[in-house]
């Protein structure tokens, strides 16, 4: 009798190793189902992007004279080596009065956050570091996990932007695609790098280093829903201490982004 339990338990045994390995098997195979990407082909590539998709438009508020700032600011970099993204730095003018006045910052900037503050979307307020992602909800600047989140929940499927130059040098952005919005072009003028020695403040002593800088901002007009294009003379691509351009649609009274392009210069 006790030979006959003994061989039962261990034919028993026997099947609940086999049947652990088959749902172990099982489970490995759904997980890489799932880790595969929804666009890869068949061969395990990503289809390629259009050439003319819009970028997620990440707007730095910062300061030289915030001692909180310069983590936000090295994220700033290590995000703009995404290229879904458009970082851009926008250093404020409030803080110039703590002794060290900041020498990339710009009152349009200054004013920007505040009409952004205004909308009282998410993380809106007035205050350094903040990241506002595609004109609407914002967050503090160096907390990358909140901000990739933003990032995720942003909307990318405004109009088509397509860059070219014509036989006379200008180059030429063309908007295509549909809306019942109105929404201003504006061509802005950006310094890629820029490194700072601060000499007083919070964060006297310190080497400061900066990303897509906001030199200038033209508005080129607006874009109404129907394909318009919008020559843009060589004598506007030669702003002092830019090294690169953006294209920005936005609707109005600082409302949301709904498209942006480098220019391929």
């Amino acid at each position: 009798m006790s030979k006959t339990i003994l061989s039962i338990m261990v034919a028993g045994a026997a099947f609940a190793g086999f049947m652990g390995t088959q749902v172990t098997q099982l489970s490995a195979a759904s997980s890489e189902v799932v880790a595969t990407p929804a666009n890869a082909s068949d061969g395990g590539t990503q289809s390629p992007e259009p050439a003319n998709k819009g970028r997620t438009v990440i707007e730095l508020f910062t300061s030289q004279g915030c001692s909180s700032c310069p983590p936000a600011d090295m994220l700033a970099n290590r995000l703009a080596k995404d290229d879904s993204l458009l970082v851009i730095s926008r250093p404020v003018t409030y803080w110039d009065r703590l002794g060290w006045k900041d020498t990339l910052a710009r009152g349009e900037n200054t004013r920007l956050q505040r009409a952004y503050a205004s909308k009282g979307n998410s993380g809106s307020g007035v205050y350094t570091p903040q990241i506002v992602v595609n004109g609407g909800d914002g967050a503090v600047g160096s907390r990358e996990g909140d901000i990739r989140s933003i990032v995720r929940r942003a909307r990318n499927d405004g109009p088509d932007i397509q860059i070219d130059r014509d036989d006379v040098g200008q180059v030429i952005v063309t908007i295509s695609g549909k809306s019942r919005h109105m929404a201003s072009v504006s061509l802005l003028a950006l310094s890629s790098s820029e490194t700072v020695q601060i000499g007083r403040g919070e964060n006297g002593g310190r080497k400061l280093h900066y990303t897509n800088v906001v030199k200038a901002e033209t508005n080129l007009g607006s874009w109404q829903g129907q394909a318009v294009s919008f020559p843009i003379a060589p004598a506007k691509l030669n702003q002092a201490g830019a090294d690169k351009y953006a294209v920005i649609l936005q609707r109005p009274g600082a409302g949301a982004i709904v498209g942006a392009r480098l220019l391929d210069i």
